[in-house]
């Protein structure tokens, strides 16, 4: 991971040309390049994302994996790219090209190199922009982790490594843990 050395503003950062070969976040107003996703990553990703599809209703779910910008802060920048996000189409927000609401559900798949410093950063972000609830899925360790916002604060309230789960916000989709992992 590649952290540059100059803050950026959010109108520069509106400027800047879009990185087709590597993943950019903005973190307190330092760009952030990782590497793109390995195929088990992906898998995941892509499996629990259909297993949502099939259940949410798209006139008024939007279920979206790793191809948007989710902006939680302009002064000092933090873009963030979650694996997976769930939104009610009736509270989106976009602005320039990005989003700006909370999702309603957001996925996150643990990759071996995400320091436990990094996955904090990112669900103190979480938090701060009020997403209901975050899952931390570790192919790894083959669990998922539950956090939900209470009082303002993201806490774990379970990790699973089976059984069905259904999300707090769309409790019409179920999903059974051990189906998202790949063979």
């Amino acid at each position: 991971m590649a952290i540059s050395a100059k803050l950026v503003t959010y109108e520069e950062w509106l400027t800047m040309p879009e990185v087709s070969d590597a993943i950019e976040e903005v973190v307190n107003g330092e760009i952030v390049t990782m590497p793109p996703p390995k195929a088990r990553h992906s898998d995941v990703v892509d499996a629990l994302a259909a297993i949502l599809n099939r259940q949410l209703d798209p006139s008024r779910i939007r279920v979206r994996v790793s191809t948007f910008g989710l902006v939680i802060r302009e002064n000092p920048l933090v873009m963030r790219i979650p694996d997976l996000a769930v939104f009610r189409k009736d509270k989106v927000v976009e602005r320039d090209g990005y989003f700006r609401s909370a999702p309603e559900l957001i996925v996150e798949v643990l990759s071996p190199a995400n320091t436990r410093r990094e996955r904090e950063q990112k669900l103190r972000d979480y938090e701060t922009f009020g997403a209901p609830e975050v899952w931390v899925l570790s192919p790894e360790a083959r669990t998922f982790e539950v956090l939900l916002l209470d009082a303002g604060k993201l806490k774990s309230v379970s990790i699973l490594r089976e059984g069905q789960l259904r999300p707090s916000q769309f409790p019409e989709a179920v999903v059974d843990i051990v189906s998202v992992w790949p063979d």
